[in-house]
């Protein structure tokens, strides 16, 4: 078949949008700013000072010194509730200068404007009461309104000014919080006695000397982390978590003997219980677990993504991915759809996956033949799956990690199979619609060999990255951190090096190398100790290896820099910075006048800066998330609603698990809608999760099938904010693009029924001492023992994976309409059975067995029987309609005459 190139009558360089262009779709859709000048600066300081401060955290746990010039260093030891705050405050500053409070067109301004209007038109324009309603809304807008997302307003201020004040509360005042924990809010401090000059100002004001600081400062802390969450992730987040608040203070007038609802009934709380639990507790509120993942092990992870996506890696990784596929049938969509699954190892955002890979995907689709619509449908689809694949999984892994009490390496274990089957699903699906609509691949492109000799170093952390995780079992944050450190050495070796510069890069290295291993040696300090004065007796030679062997990565960070500052016109022909990175230090030296642009170790340098500012602008709408998001298992908490929603949910469902499963997904869909995965994934998992596990779930799956249904809904209209961002890319029909980007993802829907029925799907298996465990630990993650026991590993793993595959491509079938040729409608309807036989029989059992009980019929069969007999039928009808469609295409000549195997 020939290939297809068509541009179907567009200019395919007029199709594609620039880096600018796509950093400014994502700005729109975030309601970003674009500041320039002080602010802009204001942004990079303190975005750089936030990733300091977690790479402190991640090096040296809470315990680190600041190096100071000419005074004594500075010894720094934190409470996790100081980190926590510090943490927090860091990210509200910055989204009180990153994310405008109005643009004029809310609520209160469109009111306001008619309010003006109105006056002038019932008394004129120049009537005092006409002149004083317009002072006011001039006075408003100044002080919120920011229409054109550029300046910062005075309210950005005293947020940003408040949110510092309850930091530095938290820093020094801390013992004074410990005591509260025991004597409550009110036995804290009023304002004026931690600050004595107010005294004479408000120490006759009622409200002030009522309340301690501590309580005004934790009001207005929760309100900051409410107005933080309204201007990064929306409204319905912000009145969702509100609500939750004020249904913790009058819950109380809920009666305990109305029907069902009586279930929500809670204890009264005062105010000053409500705050403490929600502002002074490491365990729940906006310093609970949530906050805790994110300081430990989230940012860390955001960090060194920003870090990779700088060095070049995105591009290189979508390169790579149309070197393997582009060629093939479809080969574009492909590629889209393995590029996003590498942008999803560094990347936890279905919107920024899309637009930064899209920009260049999905041009080449719609000029290879794809339209518009379905162009935008696969970016988005394959972007939002990066949410579920691991190791980063959109930092779910680590929020499943603290909630479970789960090792990293099992989370990656257990949620690799249903990732690999969710890319699989959408690639058949593309692979069908290019065999319906005859679309070939690319003509040209690199090899793979050429390609992987040009960049095979950016796979070298993440290699790093598992091999700590998996093999080494070190903690989330220590590998991280070694990671990047590796990442930083590797990209300043490589831009080093070079034919002039080898010689002296390696020499410089080894000559670096012996001096510490003799400064070891002789002294049993690293040279810069010596150096100090603070030598002793020295190690032996093997002892001084083992101690700066690791530390290689330090090493080359010198040596390469050395090696800069000698050859300083020294270019690396491997090394491709992102041009961020390189606009960034031409617009630095043009400010100099230096002309610092070209030199490599300057760039080097912006490289590693730029990194942590652009990990903390990406950072911040995640770590306001899981701050808002911790409220609502603070109040469930406080409230000891727990297990009354536990029983109300039970009751809902009437004892049957399907009932259960489908409010849960619903549930998921309709709360993720427009919200952050980690958002939904921390508020159902405190709701929902326990329900699950009662109807006898894994714990693990259960965690798991939360997070599937909260990643479909970035491509579930009608607010498919993934599927909308890829339109605005493609310039197609938004609501469209997201019906079929829902479409092509309709196996994430049906795959975790999958595994939560058939747990052998995410390798879980049941203890052997399961009867006498609590249900939450009554599974485990097989290991090489269970698989080599065939008799369980082959009905119960083998089968059902095989199974999920299968099931995947008859799904592929059943929505794109053709497989070797066309499928007609009868023809559809079997291979949607099929699938639902090879993917998830339980579902279809469990059904029946629910309906039969409410007639009074009760079955008892053997499950795993029944399992393996239903996807036998299904195999069996999936294998017939297969023979028969490729039988047909062939006779008939149709088009589809490739193998689907050359997919």
């Amino acid at each position: 078949m020939s290939t297809n190139n068509a541009t179907n009558g567009e200019d395919g360089v007029e199709e594609e949008i620039s880096r600018e262009e796509a950093e400014e779709l994502i700005e729109e859709i975030e309601r970003r700013r674009s500041l320039k000048g002080l602010a802009a600066l204001a942004v990079a300081v303190i975005g750089i000072a936030f990733s300091l401060f977690q790479l402190a955290l991640a090096a040296r746990s809470f315990t680190f010194t600041i190096p100071l010039p000419v005074v004594d260093n500075f010894q720094v030891s934190l409470q996790l509730l100081q980190a926590n705050a510090i943490h927090v405050a860091f990210a509200l500053v910055l989204t009180f200068l990153m994310f405008p409070a109005s643009m004029g067109d809310g609520f209160v301004s469109r009111n306001l404007g008619r309010l003006v209007d109105a006056a002038e038109d019932a008394f004129g324009a120049d009537n005092p009461l006409a002149s004083a309603f317009d002072g006011l809304r001039r006075g408003f807008r100044w002080a919120f309104v920011d229409p054109d997302r550029s300046r910062v307003t005075p309210f950005d201020v005293l947020c940003m000014i408040t949110a510092a004040l309850s930091a530095l509360y938290f820093l020094m005042e801390f013992p004074e919080i410990q005591d509260m924990r025991v004597f409550g809010l009110e036995s804290g401090r009023p304002v004026t006695e931690i600050y004595t000059f107010l005294d004479p100002i408000l120490g006759g004001v009622p409200f002030i000397s009522e309340y301690s600081y501590a309580m005004i400062l934790g009001v207005v802390g929760v309100l900051l982390v409410l107005e933080a969450t309204r201007r990064t992730l929306g409204l319905p987040l912000m009145l969702i978590v509100a609500t939750f608040i004020v249904y913790a203070r009058w819950g109380y007038l809920i009666s305990s003997g109305t029907p069902f609802l009586g279930l929500l009934a809670i204890p009264e709380l005062t105010w000053p219980d409500i705050v403490q639990n929600l502002w002074y507790n490491t365990e729940n509120g906006v310093f609970g677990i949530p906050v805790t993942v994110s300081v430990s092990f989230i940012y860390i992870f955001i960090l060194f993504g920003s870090f990779l996506e700088m060095s070049g890696a995105g591009q290189w990784f979508i390169d790579l991915a149309y070197a393997a596929t582009g060629k093939r049938k479809g080969g574009p969509a492909k590629a889209s759809i393995l590029a996003s699954g590498f942008m999803g190892t560094i990347s936890g955002s279905s919107i920024a996956n899309t637009v930064t890979t899209g920009a260049f995907t999905i041009p080449l689709m719609k000029r290879s033949g794809y339209s518009p619509e379905f162009s935008g449908a696969v970016e988005s689809s394959a972007s939002s799956g990066g949410q579920i694949l691991p190791p980063v999984m959109g930092a779910a892994a680590f929020l499943m990690v603290q909630y479970t009490a789960t090792p990293f390496r099992e989370i990656i274990i257990l949620a690799t199979v249903p990732a690999v089957v969710f890319f699989f699903g959408v690639w058949v699906m593309v692979h069908f619609k290019a065999v319906q609509e005859g679309i070939g691949g690319l003509e040209e492109t690199a090899s793979m060999l050429e390609h992987m000799k040009k960049g095979w170093f950016y796979l070298v952390p993440i290699f790093l990255l598992l091999y700590y995780l998996i093999i080494e079992r070190l903690s989330v944050s220590r590998s991280a951190w070694f990671t990047l450190v590796a990442l930083v050495a590797l990209i300043t070796f490589i831009a080093a090096y070079s034919e002039k510069t080898r010689t002296f890069l390696l020499g410089s290295l080894a000559a670096i190398v012996g001096v510490e291993l003799a400064s070891y040696v002789v002294a049993g300090v690293a040279v810069t100790g010596l150096i100090a004065g603070s030598g002793g007796s020295g190690v032996p030679l093997a002892e001084a290896a083992s101690i700066v062997l690791p530390r290689i990565g330090w090493y080359a960070m010198l040596a390469g820099a050395v090696t800069m500052l000698v050859y300083t016109d020294v270019q690396s022909k491997v090394l491709d910075l992102n041009p961020t990175i390189q606009n960034a230090a031409e617009s630095a030296g043009d400010r100099t006048g230096r002309g610092l642009g070209e030199n490599q170790l300057f760039r080097v340098g912006t490289f590693v800066v730029k990194s942590m500012e652009e990990g903390a602008r990406t950072a911040v709408p995640v770590v306001i998330a899981v701050a808002a998001a911790g409220i609502i298992p603070g109040v469930i908490s406080v409230s000891g609603l727990g297990p009354n929603l536990t029983s109300l949910l039970l009751a809902l469902s009437g004892g049957s698990i399907v009932v259960m499963l489908l409010v849960t997904a619903v549930a998921s869909i309709i709360l993720g809608m427009g919200m952050p995965t980690t958002v939904t994934y921390i508020i159902l998992i405190s709701m929902l999760a326990t329900p699950l596990v009662e109807f006898g779930i894994p714990l693990l799956a259960a965690h798991l099938f939360i997070l599937y249904f909260g990643v479909i809904a970035d491509i579930t209209p009608p607010v498919a904010v993934a599927a909308y961002a890829a339109s605005g890319v493609a310039k197609s029909d938004p609501f469209e693009t997201g019906v079929k980007a829902f479409s092509l993802s309709l196996n994430k829907a049906i795959v975790p029924f999958a595994f939560v029925l058939a747990p052998g799907v995410v390798l879980l298996r049941e203890k052997e001492n399961a009867a006498e465990l609590p249900i939450r630990d009554q599974h485990r993650v097989v290991n090489f023992a269970d698989l080599a026991e065939l008799s369980y590993s082959i009905p119960e793993i083998l089968i059902p994976v095989v199974g999920v595959f299968l099931g995947v491509v008859a799904l592929g079938a059943t929505v794109i309409g053709t497989m070797y040729g066309r499928v007609n409608r009868i023809e559809r309807t079997g291979f949607a059975i099929s699938s639902l036989l090879l993917m998830a029989p339980g579902l279809l059992s469990e059904s029946v067995f629910d309906i039969l009980s409410l007639v009074g019929v009760t079955v008892s069969v053997d499950a795993l029987l029944l399992d393996l007999a239903l996807r036998g039928v299904g195999f069996v009808l999936f294998a017939a309609l297969v023979a028969k469609n490729r039988r047909e295409s062939e006779s008939t000549g149709g088009r589809a005459e490739v193998e689907a195997t050359s997919a």
